[in-house]
């Protein structure tokens, strides 16, 4: 494999303003190298980790768009990494991608309970990879268009414009009592603990007490009513659908 197996392609990434970012961890530095080389010809923005440990950190301290992933790397191998980088709210949903030499059943089965969304076994068939890259950035693309205009009962929230209006009244909102609606409302009838809305909401290493969660929900509910958001005692918040 060699950088010239990338055939050139128009790729996902050059059409936005800004590149979708991917991870890339590897103990093996020459294909690092490699996809990091590549990617960013692609015009993806690429960090790249020798272990799972690093990657872990990484994870916390960025939001990744895309984790391609190595099973067997010294420290901490990639099954736990995935499990560990699972765990954080921003990567409920984040696409990862495991690149092994291992072709044994048992990892591939390993790897998708882990928490993977797709399996490639090395040595890497380049075109291949940039491909699927590229078609899942475009599905991505897709989705978020569909997604952008959330409608509940008479409450419809448009990320595009920031805007959110009840029976056709505009109703405005600071950003993080937006972001926290539009959240809740995306995920409907499933439940958020307070920890949980502070790290997708504010980041992993902002440090915010729960008590903030508690401040914005009240304040949303003063502008658009009691019924859209449940409080779950002693467990967190979620939106109800019905």
């Amino acid at each position: 494999m060699n950088a010239t197996d990338f055939a050139p392609q128009q790729s996902t990434a050059n059409a936005m303003s800004k590149p979708y970012k991917i991870l890339v961890v590897d103990d093996e530095v020459d294909i690092i190298d490699l996809l990091k080389y590549n990617l960013e010809k692609e015009g993806y923005e690429v960090i790249s980790c020798s272990n799972g440990r690093e990657a872990i950190n990484a994870c916390k301290g960025n939001t990744f768009d895309l984790i391609l992933l190595d099973i067997m790397m010294p420290i901490t191998d990639g099954i736990e990494a995935c499990r560990q980088i699972r765990s954080m709210v921003k990567y409920k949903e984040t696409y990862i991608l495991f690149l092994t030499a291992r072709t044994e059943e048992y990892s591939e089965i390993a790897a998708f309970e882990a928490g993977a969304n797709d399996f490639i076994s090395k040595p890497i068939k380049p075109r291949a990879l940039s491909s699927r890259i590229a078609s899942y950035f475009s599905r991505r693309s897709q989705k978020d268009r569909n997604e952008t205009v959330i409608q509940l009962k008479d409450l419809v929230i448009d990320r595009s414009s920031f805007t959110v209006t009840k029976s056709g009244n505009r109703i405005v909102f600071p950003k993080k009592e937006f972001e926290l609606l539009y959240f809740l409302c995306q995920n409907p009838n499933k439940v958020f603990s307070r920890d949980d809305l502070l790290k997708y909401i504010w980041g992993e290493e902002t440090f915010v007490v729960s008590r903030t969660i508690d401040v914005h929900i009240r304040k949303i509910r003063e502008k658009i009513g009691d019924h859209y958001i449940t409080t779950l005692k002693g467990i967190g918040y979620k939106c109800e659908s019905e």
